[in-house]
C-alpha cells in the first residue's frame, strides 16, 4: 500500500478545517452542543390526539400562544409529509406504514379535511388495502379507544397492579427496558379507567375498517409464536373479565400505587432532575391523559410542568408554500450530541488545555454527571456507585451505557484531571452494568427475556433491552482509552459476545444505527484497540465486508430498508455518516494507507459543503454551514422497524471523526484557525 501523497493530505487538512470551524459554529454558548432530532409522522399525529383526547384542541397553550392555530400548523407540517402513494411512511424510502396513516388521516379529518379530498381518498384506498384500520398497532389503539373509534377491547390489558409484582416474578417492572416502563405504567391507568371522548360521528374514521368484528377485537402479532399469541390472548380476556367485574374501585390502591412511581420520575419536586417522564415523547404524552383519567386539574403545577416540557420539543419553521408550520421532536440530544463532538475534537489532536472550545464542551459535560441512584440500581450489584450521563438536558433516573462511554473517552482524551477522574468513575459503573453475556444493554443491566417480546403490548420491539454487540463495541472502545485489553477478563468476555453476532457476511447488525454499516463499525474497533489483532479471522471477514460494498466513487450508504431485507445490506443512497462509519472500519483494520479508506475520504472531501452551495437551499435544504455535509437520511434508530431517527449532527461530526483519525495517523494536526473560502475539491 502507497503513502497518499501530499496533495491528497493537503486537501484532506484543510477539508478537517473546514469541518472543525463549522462544527464549532454550531456550539452553544455555555459549550454544548444540540441539533434537531428528527422523528416521523406519528409525532405530530399523537400531539394532536392527545389534545383531542384532553379536550384542549382550541383551549390556549401552556405559555398563552392560540392553541387552535399552533394545531393547525402542527396539521399543516403533517399534511407535507403524505408521499406520492398516499400513505405516511417511517423514513424517507420506508414502505407506507399503516398506524401512521390512520392517525393522519385521522387528524386531518378532525381538523376540517373533507374525506372526499383527493389526498384523503388516496390516504384512505392505502389503509383499506392493507387491511384496514383495525390492524393497527396497540399503542395507536390507545389513541383510537380514547377517541371512541374502537372498543377497549381491542386495547391490550394492562393491570397497575404490576407495581406490586415481586422481584421473582418472571414479568417484573426491572426486568423490562427503561423507556417501556415508563410508558406502561401510564398505559395501565389509562387501559384500566378507559377515558373515552365521544366525538361527533361525522368525525369518526370507521371508513378506514374493513371489518367491523374485528375493530373491536385484540389483535395479536403475526409473528407471535402459536403457542404464545393463544396463552396471552387468554391472559388478556381474564384480566379484562376480572377488570369488569370487580371495577375500578378496589383497583384503585394499584392505581394510586402506579401514579405515586410515575410522579417520582417526573414530578416538579423529584429529587432526581427530569424534564419530562423519561424525557422522551411517548411518556411525555401519556402522562397527560393519565393526568386527565384522574382528574387533576390543567392548573395544576404537575400539569402545567408536563405540556411546558413537552411543547419545548416544537420546531417552527415554514412548509414549502412559506405557511408557517410545526414539526415536533421525540426528545432532546444536547448529552450525545456534545459527547461525540468533543471526541471529534479530539481525533483533530485538540485538548481541553490547549483550545476553548473542548474546555468549555467538557465543563458543560461535567456538570451533567449523575449523582443519583436511578432504576438501574435494581439489578447491579449493592453498594454500586452512580455515575454516568443520560441523552438529554435532564434524565438523572436514567443514565445509559451508551451515553456515558461516549462522555467518558472524550473526557480521557480532553485530558485534564477532572476530566479523567470523571471518565473513571464513569467506567466503574459501566463495568458494574455489564451483563452476564458479557455483553452491555442501554439502560440496566439485563437478561434477556424473549417472551417479553409477545405480549400484546410488545410491538414497538423493545419489551425490553438486551444486551447488544454496537453498544458492547463502542464500550471497549472507550476501555481501551483507560489501558483495558483483552487480558482483563470482563473485556475478553465482550469480545467472545461481539464475535458471537457476526453475520455469516462477516459484518453487524445495527441496534441503534442503520444498520449492517454502523453495526460492524461499533463491532469492530473497540476489540481491535483492546489487542484484539486485526489479523484475526473474524476481523478481516468485517473489513472485507466493508469492502465489498463500497461504491465506485468511494462512498458509502445503507438504506433502513435493510431492516426488512437483508438482501439490501450495505446499499442504498449515499451518506456522509455512513461514509465517515466505514471509513473508520476501514482504517483500523487495514490500516491509514489502504486506498479504498482514501476512496473514501476523498468522496467526503468532494461532498463538503463550499460556501457558495451553503447559500443555496436548493444545494443545502437544512440551511448547514459551509463545512459541513448535506444528509436527508434517516441513519439512526430508536427501535428496528418501527421508528427510526435523523440526528442532523451526524452528517458534521462523523466526517471530521474519521478525517481526523486518517491525519493524525499520517503526523498531520488539523489546522485550528477558519480558513478561508477554497475551490470545490477536483476527483
Amino acid at each position: 500500500m502507497t503513502t497518499p501523497d501530499r496533495q491528497t493530505l493537503e486537501t484532506l487538512a484543510r477539508t478537517a478545517a473546514d469541518a472543525l470551524a463549522a462544527l464549532k459554529g454550531l456550539q452553544r454558548p455555555d459549550g454544548h452542543w444540540c441539533a434537531e432530532l428528527e422523528g416521523d409522522s406519528i409525532l405530530q399525529s399523537e400531539y394532536l390526539l392527545m389534545k383531542w383526547i384532553l379536550g384542549q384542541e382550541r383551549q390556549p397553550m401552556a405559555d398563552g400562544r392560540d392553541g387552535h392555530e399552533t394545531m393547525l400548523k402542527i396539521v399543516r407540517y403533517m399534511r407535507g409529509q403524505q408521499r406520492p402513494d398516499g400513505g405516511w411512511g417511517q423514513y424517507p424510502g420506508s414502505a407506507v406504514d399503516l398506524s401512521a396513516t390512520v392517525k393522519a388521516y385521522f387528524c386531518l379529518k378532525l381538523y376540517g379535511d373533507s374525506p372526499d379530498a383527493p389526498h384523503m381518498r388516496k390516504a384512505r384506498e392505502v389503509i383499506r388495502a392493507m387491511g384496514g384500520a383495525e390492524r393497527c398497532n396497540s399503542f395507536t389503539n390507545f389513541y383510537l379507544a380514547a377517541l371512541g373509534q374502537i372498543g377497549w377491547d381491542a386495547v391490550p390489558a394492562i393491570p397497575p397492579e404490576i407495581v406490586w409484582l415481586p422481584k421473582w416474578f418472571y414479568f417484573h417492572m426491572d426486568r423490562m427496558s427503561a423507556w417501556s416502563r415508563t410508558m406502561i405504567l401510564p398505559l395501565a391507568i389509562v387501559a384500566t379507567l378507559q377515558p373515552t371522548r365521544r366525538l361527533d360521528p361525522t368525525l369518526g374514521i370507521g371508513e378506514l375498517f374493513v371489518s367491523e368484528r374485528d375493530r373491536n377485537r385484540l389483535k395479536m402479532r403475526a409473528d407471535t409464536p402459536a403457542f404464545w399469541r393463544v396463552f396471552f390472548k387468554c391472559v388478556d380476556t381474564a384480566l379484562k373479565v376480572v377488570g369488569r367485574t370487580i371495577g375500578t374501585g378496589p383497583r384503585m390502591k394499584a392505581i394510586r400505587a402506579s401514579y405515586d412511581w410515575i410522579l417520582a420520575r417526573a414530578s416538579q419536586d423529584a429529587p432526581a432532575p427530569t424534564e419530562g417522564l423519561g424525557a422522551i415523547f411517548p411518556p411525555m404524552v401519556y402522562i397527560q391523559v393519565v393526568f386527565m383519567a384522574l382528574g387533576v386539574k390543567r392548573s395544576d403545577p404537575l400539569v402545567q410542568r408536563a405540556e411546558r416540557d413537552l411543547d419545548a420539543f416544537f420546531i417552527e419553521e415554514r412548509d414549502a408554500s412559506g405557511q408557517p408550520a410545526i414539526h415536533i421532536q421525540p426528545c432532546f440530544s444536547p448529552v450525545w450530541d456534545t459527547g461525540i463532538a468533543s471526541y471529534a475534537l479530539t481525533d483533530c489532536g485538540l485538548t481541553a488545555a490547549g483550545d476553548r472550545s473542548l474546555e468549555r464542551a467538557t465543563d458543560w459535560l461535567r456538570a451533567k454527571e449523575v449523582r443519583w441512584t436511578g432504576d438501574w440500581a435494581a439489578n447491579v450489584r449493592a453498594g454500586t456507585r452512580p455515575a454516568g450521563w443520560f441523552f438529554e438536558y435532564q434524565n438523572a433516573w436514567y443514565p445509559d451505557v451508551d451515553d456515558t462511554v461516549m462522555v467518558a473517552m472524550a473526557l480521557k482524551r480532553a485530558g485534564g484531571p477532572e476530566n479523567e477522574a470523571a471518565a473513571r468513575r464513569g467506567v466503574e459503573w459501566v463495568f458494574a452494568m455489564q451483563c452476564e453475556d458479557g455483553g452491555w444493554a442501554a439502560f440496566d443491566r439485563t437478561t434477556n427475556h424473549q417472551v417479553y417480546e409477545y405480549v400484546p403490548f410488545a410491538d414497538h420491539n423493545a419489551m425490553q433491552d438486551p444486551s447488544c454487540h454496537d453498544i458492547t463495541g463502542r464500550t471497549l472502545e472507550c476501555m481501551s482509552w483507560l489501558g483495558y485489553r483483552v487480558d482483563n477478563p470482563a473485556i475478553a468476555k465482550a469480545v467472545e459476545f461481539i464475535k458471537g453476532h457476526q453475520e455469516p457476511e462477516g459484518c453487524f447488525w445495527g441496534r441503534w444505527g442503520v444498520n449492517y454499516i454502523y453495526g460492524t463499525w461499533q463491532a469492530v474497533i473497540g476489540p481491535i484497540r483492546c489487542g484484539v489483532p486485526r489479523t484475526e479471522p473474524w476481523i478481516q471477514r468485517a473489513g472485507a465486508w466493508i469492502k465489498s460494498v463500497q461504491k465506485a466513487d468511494g462512498s458509502f450508504g445503507e438504506t433502513a430498508n435493510s431492516y426488512e431485507d437483508r438482501s439490501l445490506m450495505g446499499t442504498g443512497p449515499s451518506t456522509a455518516s455512513q461514509t465517515a462509519w466505514a471509513a473508520m472500519v476501514l482504517q483500523e483494520v487495514y490500516g491509514p494507507n489502504d486506498p479504498d479508506l482514501w476512496r473514501a475520504l476523498s468522496w467526503l472531501a468532494k461532498t463538503q459543503l463550499r460556501p457558495a452551495d451553503a447559500a443555496d437551499p436548493a444545494l443545502n435544504p437544512d440551511g448547514d454551514p459551509a463545512g459541513g455535509w448535506v444528509e436527508t437520511e434517516f441513519t439512526g434508530t430508536g427501535f428496528p422497524k418501527v421508528f427510526y431517527l435523523r440526528y442532523h449532527l451526524y452528517r458534521h461530526y462523523f466526517p471530521l471523526m474519521a478525517i481526523g483519525r486518517a491525519l493524525a495517523a499520517h503526523g498531520i494536526a488539523v489546522p485550528t484557525a477558519a480558513r478561508p473560502a477554497r475551490e470545490p475539491v477536483t476527483a
